[in-house]
Protein backbone atom coordinates (compact mmCIF):
# COMPACT_ATOMS: atom_id res chain seq x y z
CA UNK A 1 0.00 0.00 0.00
CA UNK A 2 0.88 3.34 -0.72
CA UNK A 3 -0.36 7.08 0.89
CA UNK A 4 -1.83 8.27 -2.39
CA UNK A 5 -1.45 12.55 -3.03
CA UNK A 6 -3.50 14.27 -5.87
CA UNK A 7 -0.72 16.93 -7.10
CA UNK A 8 -2.81 19.80 -8.54
CA UNK A 9 -1.61 21.50 -11.89
CA UNK A 10 -2.59 24.46 -14.08
CA UNK A 11 -1.82 24.38 -17.99
CA UNK A 12 0.46 21.20 -17.30
CA UNK A 13 2.59 22.79 -14.56
CA UNK A 14 2.28 22.03 -10.79
CA UNK A 15 0.96 24.49 -8.61
CA UNK A 16 2.95 25.30 -5.53
CA UNK A 17 0.88 23.42 -3.42
CA UNK A 18 1.28 20.15 -5.71
CA UNK A 19 5.03 19.97 -4.17
CA UNK A 20 3.80 21.26 -0.14
CA UNK A 21 1.44 18.30 -0.14
CA UNK A 22 3.65 15.80 -1.90
CA UNK A 23 6.26 17.00 1.32
CA UNK A 24 3.79 16.47 3.89
CA UNK A 25 2.34 13.11 2.22
CA UNK A 26 6.44 11.60 2.50
CA UNK A 27 6.31 12.58 6.19
CA UNK A 28 2.99 10.56 6.56
CA UNK A 29 4.56 7.62 4.71
CA UNK A 30 7.61 7.76 6.60
CA UNK A 31 5.35 7.61 10.12
CA UNK A 32 3.49 4.71 8.58
CA UNK A 33 6.55 2.71 7.02
CA UNK A 34 4.88 3.20 3.39
CA UNK A 35 5.87 5.22 0.04
CA UNK A 36 3.73 8.24 -1.74
CA UNK A 37 2.15 7.97 -5.35
CA UNK A 38 0.65 11.08 -7.07
CA UNK A 39 -2.12 11.14 -9.41
CA UNK A 40 -1.01 13.73 -11.87
CA UNK A 41 -3.73 15.05 -14.34
CA UNK A 42 -2.50 16.60 -17.50
CA UNK A 43 1.27 17.01 -15.98
CA UNK A 44 4.13 17.73 -17.42
CA UNK A 45 7.45 16.86 -15.77
CA UNK A 46 5.90 13.98 -13.35
CA UNK A 47 9.20 12.85 -12.49
CA UNK A 48 10.15 16.66 -10.96
CA UNK A 49 7.91 15.18 -7.87
CA UNK A 50 10.50 12.82 -6.78
CA UNK A 51 12.50 15.72 -4.88
CA UNK A 52 9.20 15.81 -2.64
CA UNK A 53 9.25 12.16 -1.82
CA UNK A 54 7.02 10.67 -4.59
CA UNK A 55 8.11 7.53 -5.51
CA UNK A 56 5.42 6.72 -8.32
CA UNK A 57 3.82 8.98 -10.34
CA UNK A 58 0.40 7.82 -12.10
CA UNK A 59 0.08 9.65 -14.95
CA UNK A 60 -3.28 10.78 -16.24
CA UNK A 61 -4.27 12.29 -20.23
CA UNK A 62 -7.47 13.07 -20.78
CA UNK A 63 -8.27 16.35 -22.85
CA UNK A 64 -11.97 15.47 -21.28
CA UNK A 65 -10.14 16.89 -18.13
CA UNK A 66 -8.35 19.63 -18.93
CA UNK A 67 -11.15 22.27 -17.54
CA UNK A 68 -11.39 21.35 -13.74
CA UNK A 69 -14.61 19.42 -13.17
CA UNK A 70 -15.34 17.93 -9.30
CA UNK A 71 -17.16 15.06 -10.05
CA UNK A 72 -14.89 13.66 -12.74
CA UNK A 73 -11.27 14.64 -10.95
CA UNK A 74 -12.70 13.24 -7.37
CA UNK A 75 -13.71 9.93 -9.80
CA UNK A 76 -10.08 9.57 -11.13
CA UNK A 77 -8.96 9.87 -7.85
CA UNK A 78 -11.17 6.72 -6.50
CA UNK A 79 -9.96 4.64 -9.17
CA UNK A 80 -6.17 5.55 -8.23
CA UNK A 81 -6.70 5.01 -4.93
CA UNK A 82 -8.62 1.76 -5.28
CA UNK A 83 -5.94 0.51 -7.78
CA UNK A 84 -2.63 1.57 -4.84
CA UNK A 85 -5.05 -0.20 -2.15
CA UNK A 86 -4.83 3.51 -0.33
CA UNK A 87 -5.91 3.96 2.91
CA UNK A 88 -4.53 7.79 3.35
CA UNK A 89 -4.94 10.30 0.73
CA UNK A 90 -3.64 13.94 0.68
CA UNK A 91 -5.10 16.60 -1.35
CA UNK A 92 -4.73 19.87 -1.03
CA UNK A 93 -7.09 22.95 1.06
CA UNK A 94 -7.41 24.85 -2.60
CA UNK A 95 -10.90 25.94 -3.62
CA UNK A 96 -11.20 22.62 -6.15
CA UNK A 97 -10.28 20.08 -4.40
CA UNK A 98 -12.83 21.31 -1.27
CA UNK A 99 -15.18 20.86 -3.92
CA UNK A 100 -13.58 17.34 -5.27
CA UNK A 101 -12.36 16.00 -1.85
CA UNK A 102 -16.22 15.33 -0.62
CA UNK A 103 -17.03 13.74 -3.63
CA UNK A 104 -14.01 11.49 -3.02
CA UNK A 105 -14.50 10.92 0.75
CA UNK A 106 -18.07 9.41 -0.23
CA UNK A 107 -16.98 7.39 -2.76
CA UNK A 108 -14.25 5.53 -0.81
CA UNK A 109 -16.27 5.85 2.64
CA UNK A 110 -14.04 7.91 4.10
CA UNK A 111 -13.37 10.40 6.59
CA UNK A 112 -12.59 13.72 5.72
CA UNK A 113 -10.55 16.65 7.39
CA UNK A 114 -10.03 19.95 5.94
CA UNK A 115 -7.17 22.77 6.85
CA UNK A 116 -5.23 20.53 8.27
CA UNK A 117 -2.09 22.39 9.28
CA UNK A 118 0.78 19.89 10.69
CA UNK A 119 1.87 16.10 10.34
CA UNK A 120 -0.37 13.72 12.29
CA UNK A 121 0.07 14.05 16.18
CA UNK A 122 -0.86 10.27 16.09
CA UNK A 123 -1.19 7.59 13.77
CA UNK A 124 -2.55 4.68 15.86
CA UNK A 125 -5.39 6.79 16.48
CA UNK A 126 -5.10 8.89 13.65
CA UNK A 127 -5.24 12.32 15.34
CA UNK A 128 -4.59 15.84 13.05
CA UNK A 129 -4.79 19.49 13.66
CA UNK A 130 -6.63 21.30 11.95
CA UNK A 131 -7.86 25.33 11.72
CA UNK A 132 -11.25 26.06 12.78
CA UNK A 133 -13.92 29.32 13.96
CA UNK A 134 -11.96 30.86 10.60
CA UNK A 135 -9.03 30.38 11.72
CA UNK A 136 -9.20 31.48 15.15
CA UNK A 137 -8.53 28.68 16.81
CA UNK A 138 -7.10 25.03 16.26
CA UNK A 139 -9.23 21.36 16.81
CA UNK A 140 -7.36 18.08 17.13
CA UNK A 141 -9.35 15.86 14.66
CA UNK A 142 -9.54 12.30 15.30
CA UNK A 143 -10.16 10.03 11.91
CA UNK A 144 -11.18 6.36 12.46
CA UNK A 145 -12.85 5.69 9.26
CA UNK A 146 -10.44 2.81 7.20
CA UNK A 147 -9.94 5.62 4.51
CA UNK A 148 -8.73 8.90 5.77
CA UNK A 149 -8.73 11.96 3.25
CA UNK A 150 -6.71 14.84 4.73
CA UNK A 151 -6.70 18.75 2.99
CA UNK A 152 -4.03 20.44 3.51
CA UNK A 153 -3.97 24.24 4.04
CA UNK A 154 -1.66 26.34 1.76
CA UNK A 155 1.39 27.42 3.09
CA UNK A 156 0.88 25.84 6.57
CA UNK A 157 3.22 22.82 5.95
CA UNK A 158 6.13 24.00 3.55
CA UNK A 159 7.57 22.55 1.00
CA UNK A 160 10.63 20.20 1.94
CA UNK A 161 12.36 18.08 -0.40
CA UNK A 162 13.03 14.58 0.03
CA UNK A 163 14.74 13.11 -3.04
CA UNK A 164 14.03 10.11 -4.14
CA UNK A 165 13.76 8.42 -7.91
CA UNK A 166 10.19 8.68 -8.84
CA UNK A 167 8.25 5.92 -11.95
CA UNK A 168 5.74 7.57 -13.60
CA UNK A 169 3.17 4.90 -14.84
CA UNK A 170 0.56 5.89 -17.86
CA UNK A 171 -3.07 5.15 -15.46
CA UNK A 172 -6.13 4.67 -17.25
CA UNK A 173 -9.63 5.56 -15.88
CA UNK A 174 -12.34 5.01 -17.19
CA UNK A 175 -14.82 8.18 -17.06
CA UNK A 176 -18.52 8.30 -18.81
CA UNK A 177 -21.41 10.97 -19.25
CA UNK A 178 -22.33 10.89 -15.97
CA UNK A 179 -19.32 12.40 -14.81
CA UNK A 180 -19.60 15.43 -16.81
CA UNK A 181 -23.33 16.53 -16.07
CA UNK A 182 -22.16 19.87 -14.28
CA UNK A 183 -20.04 21.93 -16.94
CA UNK A 184 -18.04 25.19 -16.92
CA UNK A 185 -19.07 27.33 -19.16
CA UNK A 186 -17.00 30.16 -18.08
CA UNK A 187 -13.72 30.46 -16.35
CA UNK A 188 -12.48 34.20 -14.92
CA UNK A 189 -8.84 34.19 -14.32
CA UNK A 190 -6.13 36.49 -13.51
CA UNK A 191 -3.69 37.03 -15.33
CA UNK A 192 -0.54 37.55 -14.00
CA UNK A 193 2.99 37.13 -13.12
CA UNK A 194 1.64 35.30 -9.74
CA UNK A 195 -1.44 33.65 -8.73
CA UNK A 196 -3.23 34.43 -5.36
CA UNK A 197 -3.11 30.95 -4.50
CA UNK A 198 0.94 30.35 -4.87
CA UNK A 199 1.94 33.68 -4.05
CA UNK A 200 4.29 34.21 -1.32
CA UNK A 201 3.50 37.46 -1.14
CA UNK A 202 -0.33 39.27 -1.72
CA UNK A 203 -0.67 43.10 -2.66
CA UNK A 204 -5.13 44.00 -2.28
CA UNK A 205 -6.94 47.10 -2.74
CA UNK A 206 -10.27 48.33 -1.45
CA UNK A 207 -12.45 50.95 -2.14
CA UNK A 208 -9.94 53.85 -0.36
CA UNK A 209 -8.36 53.64 -3.70
CA UNK A 210 -11.50 55.40 -5.52
CA UNK A 211 -11.77 53.78 -8.63
CA UNK A 212 -9.54 51.43 -11.27
CA UNK A 213 -8.20 53.94 -12.66
CA UNK A 214 -5.58 54.27 -9.73
CA UNK A 215 -5.07 50.33 -9.43
CA UNK A 216 -1.73 51.11 -11.19
CA UNK A 217 0.18 51.71 -7.93
CA UNK A 218 -1.26 48.47 -6.67
CA UNK A 219 0.05 46.31 -9.68
CA UNK A 220 3.79 48.89 -9.73
CA UNK A 221 3.82 47.34 -5.96
CA UNK A 222 2.89 43.97 -6.53
CA UNK A 223 5.35 43.93 -9.53
CA UNK A 224 8.28 44.99 -7.25
CA UNK A 225 7.84 42.70 -4.53
CA UNK A 226 6.88 39.73 -6.87
CA UNK A 227 3.89 39.48 -5.72
CA UNK A 228 0.07 38.80 -6.34
CA UNK A 229 -2.73 41.20 -6.70
CA UNK A 230 -5.78 40.72 -5.05
CA UNK A 231 -9.38 43.21 -3.86
CA UNK A 232 -11.72 43.60 -1.64
CA UNK A 233 -15.43 42.25 -2.25
CA UNK A 234 -16.77 45.31 -2.82
CA UNK A 235 -13.97 46.17 -5.81
CA UNK A 236 -14.97 43.22 -7.65
CA UNK A 237 -18.71 43.94 -7.04
CA UNK A 238 -18.38 47.61 -8.45
CA UNK A 239 -16.50 45.89 -11.57
CA UNK A 240 -13.36 47.82 -11.25
CA UNK A 241 -11.12 44.50 -10.60
CA UNK A 242 -11.60 40.61 -12.26
CA UNK A 243 -13.99 38.58 -9.76
CA UNK A 244 -10.99 35.91 -9.59
CA UNK A 245 -8.98 38.60 -7.48
CA UNK A 246 -11.74 39.04 -4.99
CA UNK A 247 -10.42 37.55 -1.26
CA UNK A 248 -12.29 36.81 1.89
CA UNK A 249 -13.96 34.27 3.27
CA UNK A 250 -16.42 34.76 -0.06
CA UNK A 251 -13.59 34.93 -2.51
CA UNK A 252 -10.24 32.70 -2.16
CA UNK A 253 -9.04 32.29 1.15
CA UNK A 254 -5.67 33.63 0.88
CA UNK A 255 -2.56 31.99 3.45
CA UNK A 256 0.36 33.79 2.60
CA UNK A 257 3.54 34.72 4.08
CA UNK A 258 2.99 38.64 3.33
CA UNK A 259 -0.94 40.24 2.85
CA UNK A 260 -0.58 44.15 2.61
CA UNK A 261 -3.77 45.61 2.54
CA UNK A 262 -4.30 48.52 1.02
CA UNK A 263 -7.47 51.09 0.95
CA UNK A 264 -9.30 47.88 2.97
CA UNK A 265 -11.56 48.75 6.13
CA UNK A 266 -11.61 44.74 7.25
CA UNK A 267 -14.80 43.71 7.20
CA UNK A 268 -15.47 40.18 9.03
CA UNK A 269 -15.46 38.28 5.87
CA UNK A 270 -12.29 39.97 4.35
CA UNK A 271 -10.88 39.12 7.90
CA UNK A 272 -11.43 35.74 7.97
CA UNK A 273 -10.25 34.89 4.54
CA UNK A 274 -6.95 36.52 5.13
CA UNK A 275 -6.45 35.57 8.49
CA UNK A 276 -3.72 32.35 7.42
CA UNK A 277 -1.31 34.96 6.25
CA UNK A 278 1.48 34.63 8.33
CA UNK A 279 2.17 38.60 8.50
CA UNK A 280 -0.33 41.28 7.84
CA UNK A 281 0.33 44.77 6.49
CA UNK A 282 -2.51 47.42 6.16
CA UNK A 283 -2.24 50.67 5.14
CA UNK A 284 -5.14 53.14 5.47
CA UNK A 285 -5.76 56.46 6.56
CA UNK A 286 -8.73 55.46 9.09
CA UNK A 287 -6.94 54.76 12.69
CA UNK A 288 -10.37 53.45 13.55
CA UNK A 289 -10.95 50.45 10.75
CA UNK A 290 -11.27 47.49 11.86
CA UNK A 291 -8.07 46.21 10.08
CA UNK A 292 -5.69 47.50 12.06
CA UNK A 293 -6.59 45.20 15.38
CA UNK A 294 -5.61 41.96 13.06
CA UNK A 295 -2.62 43.61 11.57
CA UNK A 296 0.98 43.06 12.45
CA UNK A 297 1.96 46.07 10.93
CA UNK A 298 -0.23 49.81 9.90
CA UNK A 299 0.11 52.58 8.12
CA UNK A 300 -2.00 55.50 8.97
CA UNK A 301 -1.97 57.79 6.41
CA UNK A 302 -2.91 58.10 2.88
CA UNK A 303 -2.36 55.53 0.66
CA UNK A 304 -1.45 57.60 -2.53
CA UNK A 305 0.86 59.50 -0.56
CA UNK A 306 2.52 55.83 1.37
CA UNK A 307 2.67 54.08 -1.30
CA UNK A 308 4.45 55.53 -3.76
CA UNK A 309 7.13 56.33 -1.46
CA UNK A 310 7.57 52.37 -0.44
CA UNK A 311 7.42 51.74 -4.16
CA UNK A 312 10.08 54.27 -4.37
CA UNK A 313 12.45 52.77 -1.18
CA UNK A 314 11.95 48.87 -1.92
CA UNK A 315 13.33 50.02 -5.67
CA UNK A 316 16.23 51.61 -3.68
CA UNK A 317 16.69 48.52 -1.53
CA UNK A 318 16.41 45.86 -4.52
CA UNK A 319 19.38 48.40 -6.34
CA UNK A 320 21.84 48.50 -3.39
CA UNK A 321 21.20 45.05 -3.09
CA UNK A 322 21.56 43.29 -6.52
Amino acid sequence: MSVLVYTESDKGKFKKNAFEVASYAYKVAQELGETVTAVSINAEDDASLGAYGVSKVLKVTDAQLDTFNAKAYANVLTQAAKAEGAQVVIVSSSADTKFLAPILTANLNGGYVPNVVAAPESTSPFVVKRTAFSNKGFAHTEISSDVKVIGVSNNAYGVHENSVSASVEDFSTTLGDSDFTTKSVEVDKVVGKATIADADIVVSGGRGLKGPENWGMIEELAEVLGAATACSKPVSDLGWRSHGEHVGQTGKPVASNLYIAIGISGAIQHLAGVSASKTKVVINNDPEAPFFKAADYGIVGDAFEVVPKLIEKLKEFKAQNA
